[in-house]
């Protein structure tokens, strides 16, 4: 299966250029977009009955680096107030509670961070790894990733057969597929083929 990626900077033109493919015969189900504007994304889904593309999810390594983050921050938040504990004569009784307050903090922190990190994995996805799956080198799917994070909309077009890519290409950029060096300063066309 081919794939063709393309990024363009208003949400109007992704939309021409999906519906463009659509009338020249590609299925819904191999389109797919992407933007970080929720609500422009779902207006280009109404519109053109084409998924959002969603990334794939990403995994373990949300997930432990939100744990890390939520235990670092329920150290920063309850170790000030057992050191404070400590250094006041009147409250230093109060020392013991001081810790089990650490150490709830540590593991109320950790599981929110675990938590959050794998919500935040899975509503975002890792686009980079999604752009890796279609066959886009990784120095241009960072680009394509950082375009879109720039406010710009990626479309994808795939072409199970292998023979319909040029023609892909041809539409996205009839319909304002911009360069890459526009975007994040490269070089290559913003729209390649993989």
């Amino acid at each position: 299966m081919e794939s063709v990626v393309a990024l363009f900077r208003e949400p109007q033109q992704a939309q021409g250029a999906l519906q463009a493919l659509q009338q020249r015969g590609f299925e819904r189900e191999h389109l797919g977009f992407a933007l970080t504007d929720v609500i422009a994304e779902e207006d280009i889904a109404q519109q053109t009955g084409v998924s959002p593309e969603a990334g794939q999810p990403a995994g373990s390594a949300a997930v432990l680096k939100g744990a890390f983050l939520g235990i670092v921050g329920g150290l920063a938040i309850t170790t000030p107030i057992w050191l404070l504990l400590l250094i006041i004569p009147v409250t230093r009784i109060y020392q013991d509670g001081g810790l089990l307050g650490m150490l709830f903090g540590v593991i109320g922190g950790g599981a929110l961070g675990a938590l959050f990190g794998a919500l935040a994995g899975s509503d975002h996805g890792d686009y980079v790894n999604l752009l890796r799956r279609l066959g886009v080198p990784a120095a241009q799917a960072e680009k394509f990733y950082a375009g879109m994070k720039g406010g710009h909309v990626m479309v994808i077009a795939r072409d199970p057969s292998g023979t319909r890519g040029d023609e892909a290409l041809s539409l996205m950029r009839k319909h304002g597929a911009v360069k890459l060096d526009d975007v994040v300063g490269g070089g290559q066309l913003q729209s390649e083929r993989h």
